[in-house]
């Protein structure tokens, strides 16, 4: 599957399929939104001392960020490796951070 970087795509196999994340305006949104943040200020506080449940609601933006909504059931059902969905989620970060 090819992901665009420059966008700030990265990859996921979720039930051995890959999906497409992105850390898009949108998302940013939804996670300020799910995560009960008044504003994006304090998200980095937030994310160090994250959940299960904050990290499903991480990976549902992010996979709307990249074109593959799936419902909140749907993440919580899927067969993923956890250090690959952590390694997914800081390389949307990463990507959407960065000036290349």
């Amino acid at each position: 599957m090819h992901v665009n970087q420059i966008r700030g795509e990265t990859v996921l196999l979720m039930d051995g399929k890959p999906q497409v994340l992105c850390l898009t305006l949108g998302a940013l949104a939804e996670i300020e939104t799910a995560l009960g943040m008044s504003d994006l200020s304090d998200l980095s506080v937030r994310l160090e001392k994250i959940s299960a449940n904050d990290v499903v609601l991480l990976l549902a933006a992010l996979l709307n960020g990249g074109g593959n909504a799936m419902s909140i059931a749907q993440i919580q059902a899927a067969r993923t490796d956890p250090a690959e969905v952590a390694k997914a989620i800081a390389k949307a970060f990463s990507l959407a951070g960065s000036d290349e």
